[in-house]
């Protein structure tokens, strides 16, 4: 097991905060300041600067430690991994970040499959948007990311999980549209819900949108909402319009709830990835990814 001292070092760096990590793991601040100085004394140098208004940053011994322990983790996690398959039992800690639509209409199913069949595997999962989840794979906060959208970085490996689209849709009984068929242009008419900057739906609507001289500025934003959830909601109380996942609408389209309202010339498609730092993958990583990708999302 990783030495206590380090997983509490490990705490402050990633949260920069001493009251955080004191939370995080369920012990006093006075017991974190003790750690990190006993680390301190024992390395014989400072880890963590002190600045105004109680804000701390990693000294450049941080910086280094901080690399090591990370490294440090990702050996146990194997460890651990290993010592449980010679046991024929998949078990220890993973730590999965996905996107929005993803965490919510797509991961529930696959998760609780999964538990089912490896039950000693614990998983962690982060939320949030696709560039939220992009830099706490960069953090290594999380060992795989699931995200949508056509961002690329050089910086992660992608690998295709699955397709989605991207519909139009609106309240069944909205009072400003009742045809079934738009053009592109007539988008401009009416009023719009749309997701937060660094959403991968966004992003996909945007690309869609320019392809016909469209920008999403041009749209009339009647508001920006944080999540699918919300959209559908605050459709049902207005006749506004959205672009959702259709995974995220199957079950008010069978309760008649929301309808599809099709875009002439426009189809709007994206791809769903893994996502991975370049390297060696964690093995319960690849057992996941073998695993999503056997299960039939309906």
């Amino acid at each position: 097991m990783l030495d206590f001292r380090l997983q509490v070092f490990y705490a402050v760096a990633k949260r920069l905060n001493f009251t955080r990590a004191a939370a995080e793991l369920f012990i006093s601040q006075p017991a974190v300041t003790k750690h990190v100085k006993e680390l301190e004394a024992q390395y014989k140098t400072t880890l963590f600067e002190r600045s105004g208004n109680k804000k701390i940053e990693l000294t450049a011994a941080g910086k280094v430690l901080l690399a090591y322990v990370e490294q440090l983790i990702s050996v146990y996690a194997e460890l651990e991994y290993d010592i449980n398959l010679l046991n024929k039992e998949h078990g220890g800690i993973l730590r999965i970040g996905a996107s929005t639509t993803v965490a919510q209409y797509i991961l529930p199913k696959v998760l609780a499959l999964f538990h089912k069949k490896f039950a000693s595997v614990n998983i962690q999962l982060l939320t949030g948007n696709t560039e939220d989840i992009e830099q706490a794979l960069l953090a290594k906060e999380v060992e795989i990311g699931i995200i949508e959208g056509f961002s690329r970085s050089s910086q992660m490996s992608y690998e295709p999980y699955l397709r989605d689209e991207i519909v139009l849709v609106a309240a069944s009984n909205n009072n400003k549209i009742k045809k079934d068929t738009v053009k592109p242009e007539e988008l401009l008419n009416y009023p719009f819900l749309l997701r937060e900057p660094g959403s991968g739906t966004r992003e996909v609507i945007g690309i869609a949108l320019a392809k016909h001289g469209i920008k999403l500025a041009d749209l009339k934003m009647e508001m920006q909402l944080g999540g699918t959830e919300s959209i559908k909601a605050y459709l049902s109380h207005s006749d506004c319009l959205a672009f959702v996942s259709v995974y995220a609408i199957l079950k008010e389209l069978r309760d008649n709830e929301l309808r599809i309202i099709d875009i002439r010339g426009m189809d709007i498609e994206r791809p769903f990835h893994f996502i991975r730092q370049h390297g060696q993958p964690s093995s319960l990583a690849e057992l996941f990814i073998r695993f999503a990708k056997n299960q039939k999302i309906d």
